[in-house]
């Protein structure tokens, strides 16, 4: 295929003077003006195209980069409220164990130790042993607050706390009841075995040195009773609670014992 001639070369064709008088010189110069005004707006039209062709990369670039920052923020979103969750989680726990925990000792407190004993008691109601509970009360526990103060009390109880959790068996529970009283519950355990261990707490009760109260001895009165199937709670603690009131009325340090 022949090639064309360029745009200068039809232009000196058609100004030679040879072809001025050729009859199709007319036709062929629209033919080369029509060719001009097409390749003028081909041009325009490519020029056009790479324009938009070149917004439309930018446009998608920054598209791009907006997607990019967007993601990044949710990613830092994302982790923020996985950290907070977090603590929320933490804090949850905390005052729960809070709601659970008897604030000066770190005992179970009368709460924890309800929702303890309705739980024996419903193993108990499936046929599983007996639980023992026992009341202590410390003897003379006003005269400690009256003649060394409240804050020096305070500390008397918090060792006590220490030396009954510190004799007690992984499976028991030890709570303060109130004041200078305290609950010990005893899961499968029957009265012989749970008087030897409330006697052991006793005597390392008595053998506690106090720096906070030099000379002192600490003693505690205890009643000790077991859970009687199908009775209510209320009678157990009752019932452990008039023992604790026989051994103070007895003379103090000493425990007392309910019979099956």
């Amino acid at each position: 295929m022949a090639e064309l001639p360029s745009e200068e070369e039809l232009a000196r064709l058609l100004a030679a003077p040879e072809h001025q008088h050729n009859p199709l010189l007319p036709l062929v110069a629209a033919l080369a003006e029509n060719n001009r005004e097409q390749r003028t707006r081909l041009e325009r039209l490519l020029r056009i195209s790479d324009s938009s062709y070149g917004v439309a990369v930018s446009r998608n670039q920054d598209l791009l980069q907006q997607y990019d920052r967007q993601l990044k923020r949710l990613d830092k979103i994302t982790r923020i409220s996985d950290r907070y969750q977090r603590s929320l989680l933490e804090l949850n726990d905390q005052l729960r164990q809070a709601a659970l925990k008897d604030p000066l000792t770190g005992l179970a407190n009368r709460r924890q130790l309800m929702d303890q004993l309705q739980d024996e008691q419903a193993r108990c109601r499936r046929g599983q042993p007996a639980f023992a509970l026992a009341m202590l009360d410390v003897d003379h526990f006003k005269r400690i607050n009256d003649t060394h103060g409240h804050d020096t009390g305070d500390q008397v109880l918090c060792r006590l706390a220490e030396t009954l959790s510190g004799q007690l068996r992984t499976q028991d529970l030890c709570a303060r009841w109130g004041g200078e009283e305290f609950v010990l519950l005893l899961p499968h355990t029957a009265l012989e075995p749970a008087g030897a261990l409330l006697k052991r707490i006793m005597t390392a009760i008595r053998e506690l040195v106090l720096e906070e109260v030099p000379g002192l001895q600490l003693t505690v009165s205890a009643g000790l009773t077991i859970h009687r199937p199908h009775e209510p709670l209320d009678d157990t603690l009752r019932r452990a609670d008039r023992e604790l009131f026989r051994a103070k009325k007895a003379g103090r340090d000493r425990l007392h014992v309910a019979g099956v």
